[in-house]
């Protein structure tokens, strides 16, 4: 056998092994959409109230220990809670913003704060996990709008045992399958950067 013939035996060895392996990647991705749709398909038929801002839900009164007042929800951000599947609020103790949002069923609605400044305008940096002082872990970044505006943003969700997420990917999954049970509450902190 000639070493061209070998050569190119190996090239297509290698070809077809690399076919294999994107068709199984793609096998498994199909069954994971399937798998997602079958699921909402099979959701329970009964509806999940949505409660817009603070209109029936107790919010807190405060948070570590700074009283808190509400905030009217933006335009947007009312539409937007005509179709959680929960409650949201914001509200402001002068200093930091303060979104809590209850989540009483698993939904791709609730999406990293990250994904919303994007949207909206702003960059997104240093990213990062960090623990305040009361030891809870946050996912954190600094958004950034024209140079003029700089945020520091943590968010978390906890479920109903206490559990706690810092990526909503994780939260929806371990939801979805029934590893975390609900209500689910999930905080996003705003504040002007340092």
């Amino acid at each position: 056998m000639s070493l061209q013939l070998l050569e190119r035996l190996l090239f297509a060895n290698h070809f077809m092994q690399r076919i294999a392996h994107k068709a199984a990647f793609a096998l498994v991705m199909a069954m994971c959409l399937l798998w997602s749709a079958a699921d909402a398909l099979h959701a329970p038929a009964e509806s999940v109230p949505v409660v817009a801002a603070s209109s029936v839900h107790a919010w807190p009164k405060q948070w570590d220990n700074s009283p808190m007042r509400p905030v009217a929800l933006s335009a947007v951000e009312q539409r937007f809670a005509e179709h959680f599947p929960g409650a949201m609020t914001r509200m402001t103790d002068g200093t930091q913003t303060l979104v809590l949002r209850e989540v009483n069923a698993p939904t791709r609605m609730l999406h990293p704060a990250a994904d919303c400044y994007r949207a909206i305008g702003y960059r997104i940096e240093k990213a990062r996990l960090e623990r305040d002082a009361r030891e809870r872990l946050w996912r954190c970044f600094t958004a950034e709008r024209a140079r003029t505006q700089s945020l520091r943003v943590c968010e978390r969700i906890v479920d109903a045992g206490g559990t706690a997420f810092t990526d909503t990917s994780s939260w929806y999954w371990a939801a979805a399958s029934g590893q975390s049970k609900g209500p689910w509450q999930a905080v996003t902190l705003a504040r002007a950067a340092e």
